[in-house]
């Protein structure tokens, strides 16, 4: 399987290992009570660093997490938002300088994006249950980097779709060139013959089914059966319910 190389990928590769364990520090809100003992199904919000915060969930969590959505940076370069979205603050400069070294002072933006998201995804990789699905936005600016290294990381065999979603539902006349109104979703599953969760059948989905001819099959809906683009091989015989 084809594997993106970057400049210190060789230092990043087994660098979720040499994470330390954090122990977290509770602190309880206004929901629970002090002094009330922590279960596996409290509701939890993490401040820290989310590389250790990561490896700290394992002794608790790893293996059973069953659906895990990220909202990483999209690598733009932009450093006016909120989050700085170039993956160029200090602190991440001196992450850079203490696990790459010498050579972490000298690389480009999407090297820097890559050395920060490998050892975050194998850990999450590692939190993820057999039967778990992770989700991961991203935008046309590290959707070509991100692919690859997801591949890697969960398995190309175990990607399930890309799923876009629409971001804007008017055009930016600002736009240099084009104007994007979708950004995307990859999901991965961790193994092969993950299915979905399928929301279950209630009265006002079953209602666009119906029996107007008393079908003994039950309630159905009308559906177009041909094709947009009919090919040879692609033509059947449909028998009606009259028979025709």
């Amino acid at each position: 399987m084809p594997t993106l190389q970057w400049v210190g990928k060789d230092k990043v590769v087994n660098h979720h290992l040499d994470v330390p364990f954090r122990v977290l520090n509770k602190v309880s809100s206004f929901r629970a009570p002090e002094g009330a003992p922590a279960n596996s199904t409290d509701n939890r919000i993490i401040h820290g660093d989310n590389l250790e915060a990561l490896k700290s969930l394992l002794p608790e969590f790893e293996g059973k997490v069953k659906c895990i959505y990220i909202d990483p940076p999209y690598n733009t370069g932009n450093e006016g938002w909120v989050y700085n979205d170039a993956v160029n603050d200090p602190k991440m400069k001196r992450w850079l300088g203490q696990v790459v070294g010498k050579e972490g002072e000298d690389l480009s933006r999407h090297d820097k994006w890559l050395c920060m998201m490998y050892p975050r995804l194998k850990l999450l990789h590692r939190l993820l249950h057999d039967d778990g699905s992770i989700w991961v936005s991203i935008d046309d600016n590290a959707a070509g980097l991100l692919r690859p290294l997801l591949d890697e990381i969960f398995g190309g065999a175990n990607f399930v779709a890309t799923v876009i979603w629409e971001k804007a539902d008017s055009p930016r006349n600002s736009a240099r060139q084009f104007s994007t109104d979708h950004d995307y979703i990859f999901v991965y599953s961790k193994k092969p013959d993950w299915t979905p969760a399928r929301l279950p059948r209630n009265e006002e989905s079953d209602a666009i089914y119906q029996n107007q001819d008393d079908d003994e099959r039950g309630p159905w809906i009308p559906g177009d059966p041909f094709a947009n683009k009919p090919y040879s091989k692609g033509l059947y015989t449909i028998k009606g319910p009259t028979g025709r």
